[in-house]
């Protein structure tokens, strides 16, 4: 099964190349980041062996296409998105924090309330609550960003208290992270979804902070379907969602948690070809936009040259 795993180009200007857990991003000129999104999937903070047809173009695509959308609400990167897997944005100096944002009680904050667990990143969770169920009002729980291995929960103190962020800086922040997660949930029930949680990403450019990366993709977010959560939750059984925690579900049940000394369980080409259907699924449901499969007989070149053209046309 065809897939883009991973690029190595020698760009004119490139100053530098960062292979990141999906995105291969490349330093022009410490002036712009153009990020290769390929077809690489990671769970539990690990790169898995198999390589997903069509994640890349998909994450690219919903972000690009978010990024556009809330241009207005919080200043963000993207300059140019010249390829299905390609976006080109201005170079920042990124913060070491990833902005976690939580309205309901599903995935790692479930699996730690499970284990008796009342706060989380310095934040309370009330008590008497079931899986998927929405907090009084959504929760912020930052992580740290690893180079390797897990991302690690972090309260808004304890960021401070380390100087990962000035309290200036993370008030912006925490407002910037409430306004996106607000426009995201009122879009998403727009399209029949609701957005559950979601990480966003921020650098700083001239004094500016500027949202980066991705925005509300599948491999960022989670979504439950709408029309059937008040009677599913009320049946206290597993949410309809869009979302990669299925895939983290299949490999907790074939033995993986990324823990010390586990193996990591390799897909079968049916579950490959499941998880490109869940993505594009997810693709077409919250952008309402058929999903154009680009060709991988020529990938490798086609990168390349979009984003040669691009960067020209950006030294004009």
């Amino acid at each position: 099964m065809e897939a883009l795993v991973s690029t190595d180009y020698q760009f004119a200007g490139q100053q530098g190349f960062y292979r990141g857990k999906v995105r291969d991003v490349y330093n022009i000129n410490n002036t712009y980041l153009a990020m290769v999104a390929c077809d690489r999937i990671s769970a539990f903070d690990v790169v898995l062996p198999r390589a997903i047809p069509f994640k890349g173009q998909v994450l690219n695509q919903i972000a690009s296409h978010f990024l556009h959308l809330t241009k207005d609400i919080v200043p963000n990167w993207l300059v140019s998105s010249p390829d299905p897997n390609v976006s080109i944005g201005h170079f920042c100096e990124p913060y070491k924090v990833e902005m976690v944002i939580r309205g309901y009680l599903a995935g790692h904050a479930w699996r730690e309330y499970k284990l008796g667990k009342r706060i989380i990143c310095g934040v309370s969770m009330p008590d008497g609550m079931r899986e998927n169920d929405p907090f009084p009002e959504p929760i912020i729980t930052p992580t740290i960003k690893a180079s390797e291995g897990h991302d690690e929960d972090i309260s808004r103190e304890g960021i401070l208290e380390m100087g990962l962020v000035s309290e200036a800086d993370y008030l912006i922040l925490e407002d910037y992270t409430r306004k996106l997660f607000a426009f995201g949930s009122a879009y998403a029930k727009q399209q029949g979804l609701i957005l559950v949680d979601t990480k966003y990403e921020f650098g700083k450019k001239d004094g500016q902070i500027l949202l980066m990366d991705e925005i509300h993709t599948p491999d960022s977010s989670r979504y439950f379907y709408a029309d059937t959560y008040d009677e599913i939750q009320g049946k206290d059984q597993q949410q309809r969602q869009l979302s990669k925690e299925f895939v983290r579900q299949w490999l907790i049940e074939n033995g993986f948690q990324g823990l010390e000394g586990q193996l990591v369980p390799v897909f079968t080409d049916e579950f490959v070809q499941l998880i490109t259907q869940r993505y594009i699924e997810l693709f077409e449901k919250i952008t309402a936009k058929k999903f154009e499969r680009q060709a991988y007989d020529s990938v490798i070149a086609r990168v390349e040259n979009n984003i040669q053209q691009a960067l020209l046309t950006l030294d004009k």
